[in-house]
């Protein structure tokens, strides 16, 4: 069996111009992506963990793991035989607990993925966009505390050539933004004397003073 033709009936083919645009693409990933963020008392009262079987929990459960190495991820195929692979289940068992009205497909529903038609779950995507959202604010603290200590390293350095420039915070910064753009590989003494020298013939130049370099 191909798209979901036989589906229950919110997996039914509906226009393509009438289905949502899924909001992530091939290049957003979570390569590094380990675990979760299960919102733990949500899913304990939630409809679908109190109305549905064992069965059709665990295989829910498992298809939101799954949808997590999917590309876009947290999508599905469109296609029920090989969300039963994915699965390791039967497809008839697999078809028959989807026709439940809490089955294993519960809230999955299609959506476009560029030219693709996939299976898209509100509840997955708030998650991966967490997840996202997350993983974006740690690089951007990382960032900041990888340039807070080049900076110290950098104003250490400055001071055993010149122990009043390291005491200037606007020279510190625009040394080490002259270095960044630069100097591509190991700061030697040689790369620090040439941004000091940078730094020192920019001040006499009001129009370079608004540049680095």
């Amino acid at each position: 069996m191909g798209p979901l033709a036989d589906a229950p009936h919110h997996l039914r083919p509906v226009d393509v111009e009438d289905l949502p645009e899924y909001p992530l693409g091939e290049h957003d990933r979570l390569d590094s992506h380990y675990f979760l963020v299960w919102h733990h008392r949500r899913w304990l009262n939630s409809d679908m963990r109190l109305k549905a079987t064992e069965e059709a929990r665990a295989l829910f459960f498992d298809l939101i793991c799954l949808s997590q190495d999917q590309t876009p991820i947290g999508t599905l195929p469109d296609d029920m035989e090989l969300i039963a692979k994915l699965l390791h289940v039967d497809q008839a068992r697999l078809e028959r607990l989807s026709d439940m009205r809490f089955g294993p497909l519960h809230k999955w529903t299609r959506c476009r993925c560029d030219d693709e038609i996939r299976l898209w779950h509100p509840m997955v995507l708030e998650m991966v966009q967490e997840a996202l959202s997350r993983r974006e604010n740690n690089r951007a603290s990382n960032e900041a505390a990888n340039a807070k200590k080049r900076r110290q390293r950098l104003r250490s350095t400055i001071a055993g050539f010149h122990a009043d420039l390291a005491k200037n915070d606007a020279a510190v910064l625009w040394i080490d933004d002259w270095l960044q753009q630069h100097c591509d590989g190991y700061r030697t003494a040689e790369w620090y004397q040439r941004a000091m020298a940078a730094w020192a013939n920019q001040q006499f130049d009001p129009a370079r003073a608004r540049q680095v370099g």
